[in-house]
């Protein structure tokens, strides 16, 4: 607390105006141990009138805040409801959930700012944007967030206490807020996790509340409502915008680049109450000090407002500011001041902890006192708010004036999936970007013509900058959460620097490659497409789904097609014609090939120049694969849910997701692939390793990934040796160490999320479909497997010096070096495929997730004895 300590004697964030937290924050304090929920009144500050043409929560709700967990359906319908009765208050549906539910904003404001709402919006934009001095009356923009994890449900039921009170209040603190400022009002950002954790927390309800927190209603089942549709970590997803709720709030972020933004959220029930700043060594160094300054001076409100109450609370000794792919670190990148809040967690209605039973209520009761606070702090310091976001314009244009490289270069792949995908992304974030339009050479590397150029000299200087970074050494090691999120390494994609001489050179363009128009396929032999579009497997999905009788080449081939001869490599899809095939498969082809934007050739014959016949015995016939996940209690919800947004929204395969309990029950027969993904298999049955055992050597695929690896070696399903966690121990002596040495030691061992680099053996046919020997992988665990004797089973290898982006201590980098990073093999008439990492992190990574789709589609060409 020390830097808050000095920030109370210092007025240049009109810290002197701290009185005015009173206006907002003057609570009445209420018992909650007896209590299941209270009036709306009863949250918010003392003597005020209320619009009685606004509805009360409980109008709609049919009960008292708190006293029932709020559904997202509820939510929405009192959003409405309020939007209707105050003018003050309008409603943007801005994106819909994976379950269709409709996610808003509030846009709250004095009605006559309404009436000119989309004016004072583009005044600031371009205010901001041209780094102009903004008008001192220039309205604060605050984006108030709620409950990006479904389990940490206080604030989206907060939320319905702060829309009533800006919607209904009638006093000076809202009237000075609303007349001059604008809060835009997120309730909850994760509605499919809110609906399944209100509902597991409402179905354990009794009418006479359990503290006890053994209690099943505090002891969430599989999957918890902390992820959304897909169990994906919403919060860890405002830069990589795999979902429609983070794209859709992106969208509405980048509309209006608010000043203030907060997050919260909740922690353990044994904790008190935590807000920003975090730990000062741990926040991006591209974030300027002055935003942790301001930070600093809008926790002296959250200090007084909670003290007032009573309440326990800490600050800068947990949590940080790294990652700009969180609530409150995206902001940052931006020139805005994110700010997380975690509450101590009822993880229910009532529970017991080391500080008395905590209610429901109270922990609402904190998110609604410290959004009042925020109110008053961004008030109190508006003027230094305006000014930064200016002097953040500044000092960006000042760093990338002094950065000797003036920009990055994205190498054009075959790929043009993963090129559209990598345009798509930087767009969302409002990064500028042009194409090569001829080819361009530099330090030895080539650069196509459609090659994606990303300028340094941009207002998003340091939010690219982070996407590109290849840093391996940090000031902290010690990570809440990965070191590194490199775009072209998470596309798989060639990349370089280019300094401002090499500049001049380029010659750019803004207009994006087209996509060759798919030809006519006339009646022919055979029709065929390569395998390097990362929407191919996708394409022979929807092919094998129409009943299509479809190979796939073991080996490459030349072929006459009706436009000349084309080289097909392995990996290759043909479809037959001389085959029974159903009416009308010409034009189904065609049709999802224009919709995939996949070339499909017209091949003449059957006999190829070169290479295999069409009709060679390495041309393996497909099946529609039958996939099973195991999931449910024991398993990551988040890689299980990965692997299944991969094999559903990307290949647009069903799956089934079997609950590991069962799977002893399970006939095995109708798979044709089983999966493992990171986990806890310490009790699986003699039974099912004999069933699995049994229909492995039946032919079925086996695939585990990390702890999944784990128990493919432990039960000898994979040739493969575990290095034992005392290895990693030996590298490091601890030998005068001080207990307060333990986190650094435990910081080194790990490794939570960095890039490391590998080799590709491009014969196997996991890696068909790629076109470069060097695939980085993303690490996120210290898991190392031994090189296996045998010769043909590893077609990825860690490089003898892997590390790439991201933090590892060098000798955990050593250990990693020149072992495999994927082993493969026959096994019976099966095959076992072991991921040593995670293929599919966060969605994110589609370099890696190529090699699932392998994994899928071309196993059976694997044969290793």
């Amino acid at each position: 607390m020390k830097s808050l300590q000095t920030l109370r004697n210092c007025c240049a964030y009109s810290l002197c105006a701290l009185a005015q937290i009173t206006l907002f924050t003057t609570l009445a304090l209420h018992s909650v141990a007896a209590q299941a929920g209270k009036p709306v009144h009863e949250y918010l500050p003392q003597g005020i009138e209320y619009n009685s043409d606004v509805p009360v929560p409980s109008s709609v709700l049919g009960a008292h805040v708190g006293e029932w967990h709020v559904r997202p359906d509820q939510l929405v319908a009192y959003m409405y409801a309020i939007a209707e009765a105050s003018p003050r208050v309008t409603v943007v549906e801005y994106a819909r959930s994976h379950e269709n539910r409709p996610l808003l904003l509030l846009q709250i404001t004095s009605p006559d700012n309404h009436a000119r709402l989309d004016e004072l919006q583009k005044t600031h934009m371009e205010t901001l944007l041209a780094g102009e001095k903004p008008a001192q009356d220039a309205p604060l923009v605050m984006y108030m967030g709620y409950s990006v994890h479904g389990n940490e449900p206080s604030g989206a039921n907060a939320a319905l206490v702060i829309a009533y009170y800006l919607a209904a209040a009638n006093s000076t603190a809202v009237d000075t807020l609303l007349n001059n400022n604008i809060v835009l009002l997120d309730p909850v950002l994760n509605p499919d996790g809110l609906a399944r954790f209100a509902h597991w927390a409402n179905m354990h309800r009794g009418q006479t509340l359990t503290a006890d927190r053994d209690h099943r209603e505090h002891q969430e089942g599989w999957p918890s409502g902390r992820t959304n549709h897909y169990w994906f970590d919403l919060n860890r997803d405002w830069l990589l915008l795999t979902h429609p709720e983070s794209r859709g709030r992106i969208a509405q972020y980048q509309a209006w680049r608010p000043h203030v933004l907060t997050d919260f959220h909740e922690m353990g029930t044994d904790s008190t109450y935590f807000f920003q700043p975090g730990v000062p060594s741990r926040k991006n160094p591209l974030t300027p000090q002055s935003n942790v300054t301001l930070t600093g001076a809008l926790a002296e409100f959250h200090a007084a407002a909670l003290d007032a109450q009573g309440e326990l609370y800490f600050t800068e000794e947990s949590f940080d500011d790294f990652y700009f792919g969180k609530g409150s670190t995206y902001p940052d990148a931006h020139g805005s001041i994110g700010i997380l809040f975690e509450q101590a967690s009822s993880r229910g209605h009532l529970q017991e902890s080391i500080n008395g039973e905590l209610a429901f209520e109270q922990t609402i009761q904190n998110q609604v006192t410290t959004s009042l606070s925020t109110f008053a702090g961004a008030l109190a310091n508006k003027q230094a708010l305006l000014a930064y976001q200016q002097q953040f314009y500044k000092e960006t244009q000042d760093l990338y004036k002094d950065d000797k490289t003036t920009g990055y270069l994205i190498a054009a792949s075959a790929d043009n999936t993963r090129m559209r995908k990598v345009a798509e992304f930087l767009s969302a974030h409002k990064i500028n970007f042009q194409y090569l339009r001829d080819d361009f050479s530099v330090a030895q590397q080539r650069f196509a013509s459609g090659s994606i150029f990303v300028p340094t000299d941009q207002a998003q200087y340091r939010l690219l900058k982070s996407l590109f970074s290849t840093r391996t050494s940090f000031a902290d090691n010690t990570f809440y959460d990965v070191s590194t999120w490199n775009l072209p390494y998470a596309f798989d994609l060639n990349f370089a620097g280019i300094e401002r001489s090499e500049r001049r050179r380029l010659k750019l363009t803004e207009e994006e490659p087209a996509f060759s128009p798919q030809p006519s396929l006339t009646d022919a032999y055979a029709y065929a497409f390569e395998w390097h579009d990362y929407q191919s497997p996708a394409l022979l999905t929807q092919l094998l789904r129409k009943g299509i009788d479809v190979r796939v080449a073991g080996a490459g081939f030349t072929a006459q097609t009706t436009v000349g001869m084309h080289i097909f490599k392995p990996g290759s899809v043909v479809v037959p014609m001389g085959l029974e095939q159903p009416d009308g498969a010409r034009q189904m082809l065609t049709e999802l090939a224009t919709e995939y934007q996949i070339q499909v050739h017209n091949i003449t014959s059957g006999l190829t120049p070169s290479g295999i016949d069409l009709g060679s015995r390495q041309l393996r016939k497909l099946e529609m694969p039958r996939v099973a996940i195991v999931g449910g209690l024991g398993t990551s919800e988040n890689e299980v849910g990965e692997i299944w947004h991969f094999l559903d929204t990307r290949l647009h395969m069903p799956a089934s997701i079997i609950e590991a309990q069962r799977l002893e029950r399970v006939d095995l027969s109708q798979y044709t692939h089983l999966i493992f993904a990171n986990g806890n298999y310490a009790n699986m049955s003699g039974l099912l390793a004999s069933n699995i055992d049994k229909w492995l050597n039946a032919g079925g695929v086996l695939i585990g990934q990390k702890a999944g690896v784990d128990l493919l070696i432990e039960r000898n399903w994979l040739n493969a040796e575990l290095m034992p966690a005392t290895e990693v121990d030996k590298l490091f002596a601890t030998k005068g160490l001080q207990y307060s040495d333990r986190e650094a030691l435990l910081a080194r061992k790990r490794i939570a999320g960095t890039v490391f680099m590998t080799q590709a053996d491009l014969t196997h046919p996991l890696a068909f479909g790629l076109d470069d020997t060097q695939m980085p992988m993303f690490k996120n665990s210290s898991r190392v497997v031994r090189q296996p004797q045998e010769p043909f089973l590893v077609p990825f290898s860690y490089v003898e010096a892997p590390l790439a982006a991201g933090y590892a201590d060098l000798k955990m980098a050593d250990l990693v070096a020149e072992t495999p990073a994927v082993i493969a093999h026959s096994f019976g008439q099966g095959q076992v495929i072991g991921f040593v990492d995670d293929m599919n992190f966060r969605g994110y990574w589609y370099g890696t997730s190529k090699l699932f789709a392998n994994a899928i589609y071309m196993s059976s060409l694997i044969q290793t004895r």
